[in-house]
């Protein structure tokens, strides 16, 4: 078993590095239960990219919830990632359904359909980045956080959704949504196409107002977090600076932040927690 963490540790290290990072300031009885969980969603994150259409995307996401509700047991003890992920859940008691509705959140991504709403688009954060960040907590704290879990999810994954914004274009996919793109009467074709335009412009400033939003709110609740959940949360430290270079980017060519800065803002917020959603 303690080869399948110590393989989650290294994925988590390749894929998700921020979170990683994140992970050396937990305690080390805990680290290999964060890697665990943060291996399991970068294995649903990256469906699309390994599964490059539609069916087979849906056979390895509904694989993976089979596992979560308890068949697929010689399958699960031989992948490292579900035989960390199941003995983590057992040890600290998380509640399987969380990760079960961010599978099936996670199907919109092997799809070219639209998101429709902003309320679509805030649901689809809370049941996939809200629910990383308070199953973090519960590993680390045992107890919820949902208060300060919900608009740090929101604010990290909107933030993400910008990032991503021209590989989702060059996909045909759209997360911003359609609601909001009408509302500045910008076209999916224009996106498709590459175009920008003042239009485009006001609806992603308005994405980033709402991430700012719910920044705020996590900001007005780091600390009511207990202590030992805070690592949890040490990646929210990045939204700001990136909303920040986002906003002097064009939307086609988002700034990126270097490795080093990243890794300091999490160490900076680590030493100072009302950093995390500064």
């Amino acid at each position: 078993m303690q080869d399948a963490f110590a393989y989650c540790g290294a994925l988590i290290r390749a894929a998700d590095h921020d979170r990683f990072i994140a992970t050396l300031f937990a305690p080390a009885e805990r680290r290999g239960a964060l890697h665990a969980l943060y291996a399991f969603n970068a294995e649903i994150a990256r469906v699309r990219d390994l599964a490059h259409s539609a069916l087979p995307g849906e056979i390895r996401l509904q694989w993976w919830s089979d596992v979560l509700n308890g068949e697929r047991a010689d399958e699960a003890r031989a992948n490292p990632v579900a035989a960390a992920l199941l003995a983590t859940i057992e040890r600290h008691e998380l509640v399987a359904s969380m990760l079960t509705a961010l599978i099936e959140a996670r199907r919109f991504d092997l799809y070219d359909e639209p998101m429709v709403s902003m309320a679509d688009l805030e649901a689809y954060a809370k049941r996939t980045s809200s629910a990383l960040f308070a199953l973090a907590a519960q590993i680390l704290a045992g107890v919820g956080t949902e208060a300060a879990a919900g608009p740090a999810g929101v604010a990290n994954a909107i933030t993400s959704v910008l990032h991503a914004f021209p590989l989702h274009a060059g996909r045909r996919q759209l997360y911003v949504p359609i609601e909001l793109l009408e509302r500045h009467t910008v076209s999916p074709q224009d996106i498709f196409s590459g175009r920008s335009s003042g239009g485009l412009d006001a609806a992603l400033a308005e994405l980033r107002t709402l991430a700012r939003r719910h920044l705020l709110a996590v900001h007005q609740r780091v600390t009511a977090l207990p202590r030992e959940a805070l690592p949890a949360f040490l990646p929210v430290a990045l939204v700001r600076p990136s909303l920040d270079r986002l906003e002097r980017s064009e939307p086609f060519t988002p700034g990126e932040m270097p490795p080093w800065r990243r890794q300091w803002l999490i160490w900076r917020a680590a030493r100072n927690p009302a950093r995390i959603a500064e």
